[in-house]
C-alpha cells in the first residue's frame, strides 16, 4: 500500500454506494492516496479459508486481482462494472492504489472495525434515504457508524428518487 492517506469507501455496489465513489474520487482524492473499498457481505461466509477471516475479513485484495472472475466467485461477491470503471479510472488519473476487502456480517458493526483494523483515515459511505418508518424497523448503517466511528465519516446523500 502506498504511504498516503488511507480513504475508506463502503461499497455495496447500489446506486447510492456508486455515487459515494465517485463523489471521493472527485472530491477527496489526491494523488499517492490509498482507496479501500469496505464491501459488506450480509451472508456468512462458511467456506474453507474464509472462516479465519470471519473476524478480521479478507485481506486486502489489489483492484486488478478484485476483478479478475476466479477472486470474485471466491468470495462470492459480484463487482459491478461501474464500481471497477471508476476505481481503474482513479487509479490511472489521480495515480492512486485502490485494494478490496470484504467482511462479512452486520454492516454496521463491520464498517466501523474496518475503521479500526486497516485503519482508515476517513469512510465515505451512501445514504438510501429510507424513510422514517422504514429506518426505525431497518435500522440506518450510515447513522450507526455516524455515531460509533473513530474516524471522520462523510455520507454522500441520494435524493429519495434515485435508490
Amino acid at each position: 500500500m502506498a504511504s498516503g492517506r488511507r480513504l475508506g469507501v463502503a461499497v455495496d455496489f447500489s446506486p447510492c454506494s456508486v455515487k459515494a465513489l465517485q463523489w471521493t474520487v472527485d472530491n477527496l482524492v489526491r494523488e499517492g492516496d490509498n482507496i479501500i473499498l469496505v464491501i459488506v457481505s450480509p451472508e456468512e461466509y462458511e467456506h474453507g479459508e474464509m472462516q479465519l477471516w470471519s473476524v478480521t475479513g479478507s485481506p486486502l485484495i489489489p483492484l486488478a486481482e478484485f476483478n479478475d472472475s476466479t477472486l470474485s466467485k471466491k468470495y462470492e461477491i459480484k463487482p459491478s462494472p461501474e464500481v471497477i470503471k471508476i476505481a481503474t479510472s482513479a487509479v490511472e488519473q489521480k495515480k492512486v492504489v485502490v485494494h478490496v476487502k470484504i467482511y462479512w456480517g452486520d454492516a454496521g458493526e463491520k464498517l466501523c472495525e474496518a475503521i479500526e483494523q486497516i485503519p482508515l483515515d476517513s469512510l465515505t459511505m451512501g445514504n438510501r434515504g429510507l424513510g422514517t418508518i422504514k429506518r426505525a424497523i431497518m435500522g440506518s448503517v450510515s447513522n450507526h457508524v455516524v455515531n460509533h466511528a473513530t474516524c471522520p465519516i462523510i455520507v454522500v446523500k441520494t435524493p429519495d428518487h434515485q435508490h
